[in-house]
């Protein structure tokens, strides 16, 4: 009984390119994770599965090719996730990205919209081309009975295999247990994409049992602020928005920009911390408006507006219709976008203006969201006369991609800024992003004029989300940044005016973002609840920081405090 038939000369070439591109991808992939566990596990995966398919198929080469398509897709999709945004592709990517709305995203971005392609498009031609040339060869004169039994114990014990790979307490249980933290920063990337079935369920931060009790966290006093002289307030995530002067090749006067200058209604600015690079706003939104971290929750926290927002007891939005105020939102996006709709709810908005709805989009300018924050300011104030209001608005025109060519900037960015200092890629971006970056500042400028025309007492907000990526570059240029800042590339800026005075100093230098809303909360003397209270106090006690406290104690005095006993995470 032969196992396999003679091969003619066109089944030999295909067997050839099969084993051809199975080695490719383990060499590139299983071979190439970064511990031998990792190695091993991954290995058995691929075999596991490409013998499964030998079993259900009888078809060798297509199960070769099949694997080894799956696996290098797989791969090829973390690498440029992890381009674009930082982090490698993982589980849940495959339910909360796969809309209309990452279509849009892929369209924008030549390598991705050539990767989709070849990934979604090629590859599943090629195999059913590979299916219809590649015959069943597996025992193909042996009884029935006999083949279909030796087949059948095959794929048992390749299924058994796969299955023991794939549960985390089993035989590559140290696998399992290296951590979504470390696997967001490795590159073993097979690896992390199959563990984070398992690793992206929710983690709440680890608590000290009685820490909570060594600290004060509620010391407010009764009443907070004049409700009579309830300031509006406005707010401005600016996208991929830092101060260029912290780059330190940035020393060209164009780099100077007053959106990071303060004056005399500046009550607050400086550096900010965040917890994302070069993607990632939604995270960033979960942090302002929640003043929770999103990296806290383990990899789940990268879909907070999906799994965290529903479970928020606290929020910004919620403690300011406390003080009687009316929340609004307007998105540049579809509402649909990361669940954006969905989630502002959960966070506690009145009211969400979906940018489609507006006429917002990829292309729209900072000036294109001015026109609809008009419209809407106009409306809200005439549906609510008397009411303060609390507006969120996020601005897009500073999204990646940078890379218009020079010479459709306008002068002086229609040239290289830069020449002798980088290389054409940086300058490329870097042209673009100061380019964009002077019409963010006249909008911003336009706005304040608007805002501080009257004698309403309003406060403005803006901050920056992220720092952009430049597909990568921007981390080979050096950075100035304030002593005791560990990591350079999450650093932007925050800007805080009023047209009023403050009772208390409350500048930072450098300040985390889960501390935004409770810095609004006191340049508008609004009463807080004991989450913001505590918020507060732990901003005061850390002189702005957050995980670079200088008293750990302190940290584990306030997370025992915020989520054991109040309970900021509901179950």
């Amino acid at each position: 009984m032969r196992l396999f038939p003679p091969l003619d000369r066109r089944s030999l070439l295909l067997y050839l390119l099969a084993v051809v591109a199975y080695a490719a991808m383990m060499l590139y992939g299983p071979l190439s994770e970064g511990t031998r566990e990792e190695r091993l596990f991954t290995t058995v995966l691929s075999g596991g599965l490409c013998l499964l398919l030998i079993c259900l198929t009888r078809r060798i080469a297509f199960s070769l090719v099949a694997t080894a398509a799956l696996f290098s897709l797989l791969l090829a999709s973390s690498v440029l996730k992890v381009t674009y945004l930082t982090t490698p592709l993982l589980a849940p990517d495959l339910v909360y990205f796969v809309n209309a709305d990452t279509l849009e995203v892929i369209l924008r971005y030549p390598i991705l919209l050539i990767a989709s392609f070849i990934g979604l498009v090629m590859l599943p031609l090629a195999l059913v081309g590979i299916w219809r040339i590649d015959r069943p060869r597996v025992l193909p004169d042996s009884p029935p009975l006999h083949r279909r039994l030796a087949l059948a114990v095959a794929a048992v014990l390749s299924g058994y295999a796969l299955a023991q790979a794939l549960a985390p307490q089993g035989p590559f249980a140290a696998v399992y247990g290296k951590g979504m933290w470390a696997a967001m920063n490795d590159k073993s990337y097979l690896t992390d994409f199959f563990i984070s079935f398992h690793s992206t369920q929710i983690e709440l931060p680890e608590l000290v049992p009685g820490a909570a009790g060594k600290q004060v966290w509620n010391e407010q006093v009764a009443v907070g602020g004049d409700p009579r002289q309830r300031p509006d307030i406005f707010v401005v995530l600016e996208e991929s928005t830092f101060d260029p002067t912290m780059l330190a090749v940035c020393k060209l006067p164009l780099c100077k920009r007053k959106l990071f200058q303060d004056d005399k209604r500046t009550r607050a600015h400086g550096y900010l911390q965040v917890h994302t690079w070069g993607g990632g706003t939604w995270t960033s939104e979960f942090a302002f408006l929640t003043s929770m971290a999103h990296v806290l929750f383990g990899n789940a926290g990268l879909y907070a507006p999906f799994n965290l927002a529903p479970r928020v007891a606290y929020s910004l939005p919620r403690v300011m219709k406390e003080n009687g105020y009316r929340t609004v939102v307007i998105y540049p996006m579809s509402g649909s976008f990361i669940n954006a709709r969905n989630a502002y709810n959960f966070y506690g908005f009145d009211a969400f203006y979906d940018g489609s709805d507006n006429g917002l989009g990829w292309d729209s300018t900072d000036f294109d969201l001015l026109r609809v924050f008009d419209r809407v300011l106009a409306d809200e104030r005439r549906a609510h006369p008397g009411v303060p209001l609390f507006v969120f608005m996020l601005t897009l025109h500073q999204h990646g991609p940078h890379m218009t060519p020079l010479g459709q900037l306008p002068s002086p960015y229609n040239k290289p800024l830069f020449p002798k200092q980088l290389d054409a890629w940086l300058n490329l971006n870097l042209a673009n992003y100061l380019s964009r970056l002077e019409q963010s500042e006249q909008a911003m400028s336009q706005l304040e004029q608007k805002l501080f025309a009257t004698e309403r007492r309003t406060v403005l907000m803006h901050f920056g989300d992220h720092q952009p990526s430049f597909d990568g570059a921007i981390n080979a240029l050096a950075k100035r940044i304030p002593k005791g800042v560990t990591d350079p590339t999450k650093v932007t800026y925050y800007m805080l005016k009023s047209n009023f005075p403050l009772r208390k100093k409350v500048d930072f230098d450098v300040l985390d973002i889960i501390y935004l809303g409770s810095l609004l909360l006191d340049v508008a003397d609004l009463r807080k609840d004991d989450f913001y209270e505590a918020n507060a106090l732990l901003r005061d006690r850390c002189q702005g920081r957050y995980f670079d406290c200088p008293d750990k104690t302190l940290l584990d005095s306030y997370h025992d405090y915020v989520y054991g006993q109040l309970g900021a995470i509901k179950d």
